[in-house]
């Protein structure tokens, strides 16, 4: 059986995310997706570079380049977590249509505010993404903090 492009796209989320975790940083990953091709991928990699913004979906518009506001407006983001202020704020400032969430059940970001503002939001429940978030959370509650912001 063949995986659905969200499936597929949730799926290369998830291995940033992995990647994450396996370089001592906090679990979670996102995709960049123009017209079906991951043009920037990456992950939460503020304790690998000693980062103040590298959230997971921050890294993939970074790694993804310099982009026409065309190409933003016919993007969808794909990430393992509900988005934060700051990346949430980076989706309407490049006017990127939609959000795919791998899960919001360990963390609720800006969901309300990109949704009152336009942008279609679809929550997948993954249960990996959401069993690694919380494992997570568990095992590092400070550096979690730090991240979000408490």
């Amino acid at each position: 059986m063949s995986m659905t492009e969200t499936e597929n796209m949730i799926h290369q989320a998830f291995e940033e995310a992995k990647k994450g975790l396996q370089e001592g940083g906090i679990p979670i990953g996102s995709v960049l997706v123009h017209q079906g091709k991951i043009i920037g991928r990456g992950h939460n990699r503020r304790v690998q570079n000693n980062s103040a913004i590298l959230h997971a979906e921050m890294d993939a518009l970074e790694n993804a380049g310099r982009q026409t506001a065309k190409v933003y407006r016919e993007c969808t983001l794909y990430t393992t977590l509900s988005p934060c202020q700051m990346c949430s704020g980076a989706v309407l400032l490049y006017g990127i249509p939609k959000v795919v969430i791998g899960e919001n059940q360990t963390f609720m970001g800006e969901e309300k505010l990109l949704k009152e503002r336009g942008v279609d939001i679809q929550v997948v429940n993954h249960s990996d993404c959401r069993q690694m978030m919380e494992q997570f959370i568990r095992d590092q509650p400070e550096l979690w903090n730090e991240d979000i912001g408490v």
